[in-house]
């Protein structure tokens, strides 16, 4: 995604102002949970400032429904990790919820995997 820059003196490498700005683009990119394929395309797309920008929405729509179902996904698990570790009322190992619940997916209330 970057060309690499040739080593200067002291093995430090040497980036352009525009190469820095792709590098925080890509970092950008990278914490919003983009996929590589995706930053390249995105990067792709941003040489080519006259087009349309239906397909860099499509990319962004695509990680924003992706970003959802992984909220979705993380609150069946709080949900579950909750009622489990609320639900133990044993004094010992033998009697923990926890480890009974670990043991037999039946014993969890909602589908969460």
């Amino acid at each position: 995604m970057l060309p690499h820059p040739s080593a200067r003196k002291g093995n430090q490498r040497r980036y352009s102002r525009q190469e820095l700005e792709r590098l925080a683009f890509i970092r950008h990119a990278r914490d919003l949970g983009f996929a590589v394929e995706d930053i390249r395309s995105l990067i792709e797309l941003s040489g080519h400032p006259e087009q349309p920008c239906g397909h860099a929405d499509r990319i962004a729509e695509e990680q924003l429904i992706s970003v959802r179902e992984k909220i979705a996904q993380l609150k069946r698990l709080e949900a579950e990790l909750e009622r489990i570790a609320t639900c133990c009322n044993g004094q010992t190992v033998g009697d923990c919820y926890v480890i009974r619940a670990l043991s037999d997916h039946a014993l969890c209330a909602d589908e969460h995997g």
